[in-house]
């Protein structure tokens, strides 16, 4: 049975200090009202990781990475490899989010190899897919989706592919205070789960996690949390306040 996940991306914010109060605001909320059956999962910036490891451990939440290097170790100055992450107590990582394709010029084919080092070390992947507004516009949503599903996941083993959390980004709907309708995402989680199960089987399909990542919020979560195929939430600006991120999680 799949599981229900919300995760925060905090992408590029907080200082230390605010990282911290910020984490253990989490962790108060999280004493009073848990929300049953649903991962709470936060992925601060990679200098925080151990920190949020360790009071994530000790709070019953999960933690874990924005990005990580295709390289196993060695002179890539500045990169952050899977085994580094995994040694701070960090579960999951996040890989291919449309801002790292987009400015960072991220290819599937590289994706893949993301995907292989993370599960190599034992990390969870939350790997992101989805289309931009003239993708959408020209009604090639569906194969661009398609084709980033097969070129990053497809060449996984049943075993490993059973690790897999999929996360699918409208990126006409990030950031810019659009949301996909709730027939929207429906429609696009129902073709992903369709894809994966053309591969994989329709079990290890209805297996996966599934969550929706665009700017998902307190006052829209609940909606689309009722679709039968979104499975929670990648969110992003809404995560980096405990109280709302928190909201979001008790949705379903």
């Amino acid at each position: 049975m799949r599981k229900k996940i919300v995760a925060g991306n905090w992408k590029m914010n907080k200082t230390f200090s605010e990282a911290e109060d910020l984490l253990f605001d989490i962790a108060d909320i999280l004493k009073e009202n848990r929300p049953s059956g649903v991962e709470v999962l936060v992925c601060p910036p990679a200098i925080y990781l151990e920190l949020a490891a360790d009071i994530a451990q000790e709070n019953e939440f999960s933690c874990g990475a924005q990005n990580l290097s295709e390289h196993e170790s060695g002179a890539y100055t500045g990169e952050i490899s899977a085994s580094m992450i995994a040694s701070t107590g960090a579960k999951y990582v996040i890989i291919g989010h449309s801002e790292r394709r987009t400015y960072f010029n991220e290819k599937d084919t590289l994706l893949a190899v993301k995907i292989s080092q993370a599960l190599k070390h034992d990390l969870i992947p939350v790997y992101c897919c989805g289309e931009v507004l003239a993708e959408r516009e020209a009604n090639s949503h569906f194969e661009i989706v398609g084709e980033q599903i097969k070129k990053a996941l497809f060449h996984l083993t049943p075993d490993e592919f059973a690790k897999i959390v999929v996360a699918y980004e409208p990126v006409w709907a990030i950031g810019t205070g659009r949301t996909a309708s709730p027939a929207q995402a429906q429609e696009m989680h129902a073709f992903i789960r369709k894809v994966l199960a053309e591969k994989f089987g329709v079990e290890a399909a209805n297996d996966t996690s599934i969550l929706y990542g665009g700017s998902c919020n307190a006052a829209n979560a609940r909606e689309l949390f009722a679709n039968e195929d979104v499975d929670g939430g990648l969110i992003g600006g809404a995560s980096l306040k405990a109280e709302d991120f928190i909201k979001i999680a008790s949705s379903f």
